[in-house]
């Protein structure tokens, strides 16, 4: 089949000795069968590096049957084979055997210019967006632009070892990450290598880093509750498998907090853990490590690390790493909880490679695909049906603004993208409300959907009680005469966001929260002293627990909540009270 159609092309060998007239005869009648009459003519060039072999180059199409791309070849051809125990030799023995190169053509690229994780290359003229490149060095680059007479791509590992001139070659393969079930409990980079200082990962299978998302009929309803141990989320904006929640605030207002408790709430659930931090201290993640693995989290938990100090384009792969990682196991039928934290930086990371890449600035210097950035790479989490093993992926998104603005470009294009978002508020947070929920500006678009309806019935109407306490603050924090029913509003509300308080690495279980929301929302905290709150509450749950476990194991059992155990709990709330 020919692969030029009008270009006239002159064939160019290269060996250590000139061809015979036989082996220039068998040459010829393969090019006339591969480009019809395009060709020419069929030069020599004498190469004495190429003993036992040769080269031939056509256009831009290389054929290398040297010893140097039959052993290339090889190396690639076992690399595909799935090997067990002990089965390499007798494979080795059948390939020398069968073993035969194609006689499909390589492409090869000269180096134009490198610098700053980029490199221009010119000559591969079928690159395709997205496909990995080889370097004479053994270093892999990516395609990311594409232009008439070049084309740009981004490098993975130092490229020092690259200068003008050096030859690059096309794999024809997308960006892969390895998976399987030995990623659990590892630190590991955005190429999928171990950086935990540990043994070496045997994967089970590679999947592309850029996957479309799952259709509409390839998904079904979120109806299931992702458990964040947080009463102030689990009650009022609820998170459901298959969710994209964006957790957005300034900086140092607790966002990566919730994500870490979320995690922690996992633990013996049955769901996969995926945590991808981008562009943070190394120190940061060394420390979130040591606080999962501490308290039993890593076991079912893969940190995926693009550290500051980290190329740009291993920051920019990163979460679609770590997605790739989460779509093995959800396409197995599993539930996966996967964080990026935080895609503000990413989408930093994206700005300087494309003003590398010479791409046209836009809106805050960003290209005009940042939007598209995120968006496809979002889309992936999904609540797959039934026919696809009902696994499902769940995406809390990071993302960090300035002095609360919201409207700023990468929040607002996420906020669209995303289910809704957990709002943090500055003033919240320094007043010692932690987790700092602004109940007002948060929002989750899934809803009751996924809550349990033990869950919906015990929240009631806590966020109108609070939204109300709100505004009333407001108008009243510079009156001194207050009438009795305000007062007790006042209060009343005051006890809610005490309750609401929370300390990090303490998730509560949903029995835990459906107790104190009862008891909250009955106004039987009404007289407790403020400072008293955090006993009070963990000595009504226990004194429950002790008093009527059959209560409790209902609860936790059913995730239900009759009126006769609402009742029940309101008698023994009172009667600690009263103790």
């Amino acid at each position: 089949m020919s692969t030029r159609t009008e270009e006239k092309l002159t064939a160019l060998l290269r060996c250590s000795e000139a061809p015979s007239d036989s082996q220039r005869e068998r040459l010829l009648a393969f090019l006339k069968e591969r480009y019809g009459d395009n060709v020419t003519g069929l030069d020599w060039e004498k190469d004495d590096t190429l003993r036992g072999g040769f080269r031939l180059q056509v256009g831009a199409d290389i054929y290398d049957w040297s010893r140097e791309g039959l052993l290339r070849r090889f190396k690639d051809y076992l690399r595909d084979r799935k090997l067990g125990d002990g089965e390499l030799i007798p494979l080795m023995r059948e390939v020398i055997d069968d073993f035969e190169p194609d006689t499909d053509p390589e492409e090869l690229g000269t180096v134009i210019s490198v610098g700053d994780e980029i490199a221009e290359v010119r000559g591969l003229e079928h690159a395709a967006y997205g496909e990995i490149l080889q370097f004479r060095s053994g270093i892999k680059g990516m395609v990311q632009d594409l232009k008439r007479d070049r084309i740009g791509c981004i490098l993975f590992g130092d490229t020092s070892q690259i200068s003008e001139g050096s030859v690059v070659r096309r794999t024809r393969r997308t960006a892969g990450m390895p998976v399987g079930e030995g990623f659990l409990g590892r630190v590991v980079d955005a190429l999928g290598q171990p950086i935990d200082g540990k043994a070496p990962i045997d994967p089970e299978g590679y999947r592309p880093i850029e996957m479309a998302a799952p259709g509409i009929l390839q998904r079904q309803p979120v109806d299931t509750p992702m458990e964040t141990g947080l009463v102030a989320i689990d009650s009022m904006f609820p998170i459901g498998r298959g969710q994209r929640e964006l957790i957005i605030g300034d900086r140092q207002t607790g966002k990566t907090a919730i994500a870490i408790d979320t995690i922690l709430n996992q633990k013996g659930k049955d769901v996969i853990c995926i945590y991808v931090a981008i562009g943070q201290k190394t120190s940061s993640v060394a420390q979130l490590a040591d606080n999962l693995r501490r308290r039993g989290a890593m076991d079912y938990t893969v940190i995926v690390n693009a550290p500051a100090g980290a190329p740009a384009s291993l920051q920019y792969i990163a979460p679609y790493a770590g997605c790739a990682l989460g779509e093995y196991f959800m396409y197995r039928g599993r539930d996966v909880l996967i964080v990026y934290d935080d895609l503000s930086k990413h989408a930093i990371a994206y700005r300087a490679l494309s003003l590398l890449l010479e791409r046209s600035p836009g809106r805050e210097a960003y290209p005009g695909d940042v939007f598209y950035l995120h968006s496809r790479l979002l889309e992936r989490s999904a609540h797959l049906s039934d026919e696809l093993g009902g696994g499902s992926m769940t995406a809390l998104p990071i993302v960090e603004t300035q002095a609360g603005d919201v409207s700023a470009y990468i929040p607002t294009n996420i906020i669209s993208i995303t289910d809704g978002q957990i709002f943090l508020e500055t003033d919240l947070f320094f007043a010692g409300q932690r987790p700092a929920v602004n109940v007002g500006l948060s929002v989750s678009r899934v809803g009751g959907d996924a809550q349990t309806k033990a869950m919906k019935k015990a929240a009631g109407t806590i966020r109108l009680d609070l939204a109300q306490y709100r505004e009333m603050e407001v108008f009243t924090q510079f009156s001194s005469d207050l009438d009795e029913t305000t007062r007790k509003q006042l209060t009343y509300g005051q006890g809610l966001m005490r309750l609401l308080r929370q300390p990090q690495y303490h998730p509560f279980s949903q029995t835990e929260q459906v107790i104190m929301l009862v008891c909250a929302t009955a106004h039987c905290m009404q007289d407790v002293e403020l400072d008293q709150m955090d006993a009070f509450r963990t000595g009504l749950i226990d004194y429950i627990r002790k008093n009527d476990e059959a209560l409790y194991g209902r609860i936790e059992e059913t995730r239900l909540l009759s009126d006769e155990d609402r009742q029940r709990i309101i008698e023994l709330s009172k009667a600690y009270k009263e103790s």
